[in-house]
């Protein structure tokens, strides 16, 4: 007995194409879950320990973020940038509104003189109202 066995013919061909449906189904469900999680992973990359302090006021204004990290890497607005990009950035803040202000974020662990660094970079751009960032310390 040779059992039941399709046989191809001429009428009846063998399916040979890929279905792509279900593969772009599941590419579509990763990117949505992607989608949902980067901001989550995103959030702590940069992995900044800000100092505390008991006068903290909780404001926050939206202005020039700097951020200078543990290993001395200053980062502008949460991407790695050089002294020349910070430079130009800061400029072109001020041109747009001349009241413009920097947010300087350190982590607690960083160096004191990779901060001044950056305070003077900020300064020697022309943009003389600043303000480190800290965190708020819980009594």
């Amino acid at each position: 007995m040779a059992g039941n066995l399709p046989s191809v013919t001429e009428e009846d061909p063998l399916i040979s194409d890929i279905n792509i449906t279900p593969f772009v189904d599941v590419v579509l469900v990763l990117l949505v879950i992607f989608i949902v999680t980067a901001p989550a992973l995103v959030k702590d990359t940069i992995g900044l320990k800000l100092p505390k302090a008991a006068s903290a006021d909780g404001s926050s204004v939206d202005t020039l973020g700097i951020a200078v990290t543990r290993q001395g890497q200053i980062l502008l607005n949460g991407t790695i940038a050089t002294e020349e990009a910070v430079t130009a950035s800061v400029k072109a803040a001020l041109a747009k509104n001349p009241d413009a202000q920097a947010i300087i974020a350190a982590d607690g662990d960083a160096r004191h003189a990779d901060v001044v660094r950056a305070i003077d970079l900020v300064k020697r751009s022309g943009m003389n109202r600043f303000a480190l960032q800290i965190e708020k310390e819980n009594p």
